[in-house]
Formats: C-alpha cells, structure tokens, sequence
C-alpha cells in the first residue's frame, strides 16, 4: 500500500490500485458462507444436485465474492492510503453487477482502480473504487462494482 499526504489523493484518480493474489474458492468456504447466511439454495451447497444445472456443479454466492473486496484490497500493492490515517470505514456502492458464476474449486482476485477522492468534510475523504473480482481462466469477472470508502484523518 502507498500512504500519501491526503490532498495528494486525488492525483491518482484513473490509477490501477493493482491486483489481489489469486484465492480459492472450495466448497468448504461456500458451505460456511451458506452457514453465516442461512442461505443454503441447492446451487451453492448441493453438489449431486447443482450438476444438473448449467453451472454443472455448485457455484459461491455473488455476496462471498463481494465480502472479499476488504481482503483483497488488503494485499494491492497500489492502494493508496491517506497519512494520518485514523479509521476508514466501508461506505457502501454505486454499482455492483454480478456478471459470472464462481464455480467451486475456481481462484479468484481483486482488481481496483481509483475513480474519485472527494474531501467531503474537513479530515473526512470519500474515495470511489472501480473494483473487479476477476476468475482465473475466465473471460468475465464474477462482479463490478463502484465501492465507496471513507478514510478519516
């Protein structure tokens, strides 16, 4: 991660923020999300059955590859970071479109790019990420999203 001066943020808009390690998603990682959930549809826990879908097995939920962005930011050697920084806090989406399937035993990445740095209220900096969960092999990602996070200083 990079740290710069906070009105420096805003020069790197339009900026790759770069690329998580690629991460396993096993079905014992789909199972305990259904579990944290309680979403437990067939498509996602039930191997046997999930084979006659078009999927031809079982696939993560669109939410475990969106509860990964935290983590796989954490590893961007790109991210930028404002000094002093106090807390920063997820502040929801503009945009989240899920375009492809995870399918059990697939690896997947985060992929990010700065679209905006707006200092909102003194100390307080609102940045906007376009951020992508790529699959390894896989023409489309799983997801795009426009992710907003407040940094405070």
């Amino acid at each position: 991660m990079k740290t710069v001066e906070p009105a420096q943020l805003a020069s790197f808009i339009g900026q790759s923020m770069g690329a998580s390690e690629w991460f396993a998603i096993d079905q014992a990682r789909i199972n305990a999300f259904a579990d944290t959930t309680l979403d437990h549809q067939y498509i996602h826990v039930d191997p046997e059955k999930s084979k006659a879908t078009p999927f031809g097995g079982t696939i993560a939920h669109g939410f475990l590859s969106l509860s990964l962005l935290p983590f796989f930011q954490e590893s961007m050697a790109g991210w930028v970071m404002p000094t002093g920084l106090k807390m920063g806090m997820n502040y929801g989406f503009d945009k989240i479109r899920f375009l492809a399937p995870v399918k059990v035993n697939s690896r997947v990445r985060g992929a990010a790019k700065l679209k905006d740095a707006v200092e909102k209220n003194p100390g307080q900096w609102l940045l906007t990420f376009e951020f992508s969960v790529e699959i390894e092999g896989e023409p489309k990602p799983a997801l795009i999203s426009d992710w907003l996070v407040m940094y405070f200083v």
